[in-house]
């Protein structure tokens, strides 16, 4: 198991939820995203972006927006396995984050964090600095982010104002569907009920 994942592993009861274990590592490839919504004790967002071998993950109650310069709270969490990104499904009651996930959105992103002077810096370094940004490629969520941290838990991911914007903002998450599966999160939760 991956230090970086003892705060995921102290969390989950793995008898009683279907989440994975972050057994596997694999990583090749362009670095990956995903968006799921998660309807536990408050409906929110959980945005997560691959940093080598897991996903760095933050709560975003409004959920990302497509509009260029809405300001959305974002909030971290414990990194996550990479093969969460395919995770779907109900975490039980009484389960840290007991309640229903669906992948909302999920993609590939290009960092573009920058120093002072216009050089390209590592991502997880311009992260621990407080400042990332990045070009999403995914199914709905396209174009370049920013995520800044404003307070020690607290950071704000923005979408920069580029080309044309589609200006959509944030779906009803009870009616939004799944990329993976194309089910609202009530399907999913009645399909396992």
């Amino acid at each position: 198991m991956s230090e970086r994942l003892k705060d995921y592993h102290g969390k989950r009861d793995f008898g009683r939820t279907r989440e994975p274990e972050g057994r596997r590592a694999d990583a090749g490839g362009a670095p990956r995203f995903v968006v799921q919504i998660h309807d536990a004790s408050t409906m929110h967002f959980d945005f997560r972006l691959q940093v080598g071998e897991v996903l760095k993950s933050w709560s975003v109650p409004k959920g990302p927006s497509d509009v260029p310069r809405d300001k959305r709270l974002a909030v971290p969490t414990e990194d996550h396995p990479l093969e969460y990104e395919d995770f779907e499904g109900v975490i039980p009651r009484g389960e840290y984050g007991g309640g229903t996930v669906i992948v909302w959105d999920r993609g590939t992103y290009e960092p573009l964090s920058h120093d002072r002077k216009g050089r390209p810096v590592d991502f997880a370094q311009s992260l621990e600095q407080g400042h990332a940004t990045f070009r999403l490629r995914g199914t709905k969520l396209r174009g370049t982010y920013a995520l800044t941290r404003f307070r020690e838990d607290n950071w704000l991911l923005v979408k920069t104002a580029e080309g044309r914007a589609s200006g959509h903002g944030t779906p009803d998450p009870r009616r939004a569907r799944s990329v993976r599966s194309g089910r609202t999160l009530a399907q999913v939760a009645d399909a396992e009920t």
